[in-house]
């Protein structure tokens, strides 16, 4: 499946949401959606949480 179905898929759901629920529905799907994303990058092994979690708090430098 190419990037573009993808996109298009992803922004009917997103609209569709936004039609069905109105904003709230639209900001939370969002929400789940980068959730989703975070977590499967981390599953691919293409992300680490735990220096993702220290930058956030501070304990380390992102750089």
């Amino acid at each position: 499946m190419s990037m573009t179905v993808v996109g298009i898929a992803i922004g009917a759901f997103v609209a569709f949401m936004s039609f069905q629920f109105g904003f709230w529905g639209f900001v939370i799907s969002l929400l789940f959606m980068g959730i989703g994303a975070l977590l499967g990058r981390a599953a691919d092994g293409k992300l680490d949480l735990r220096s993702v979690l220290d930058a956030i708090t501070g304990r380390r430098s992102s750089s």
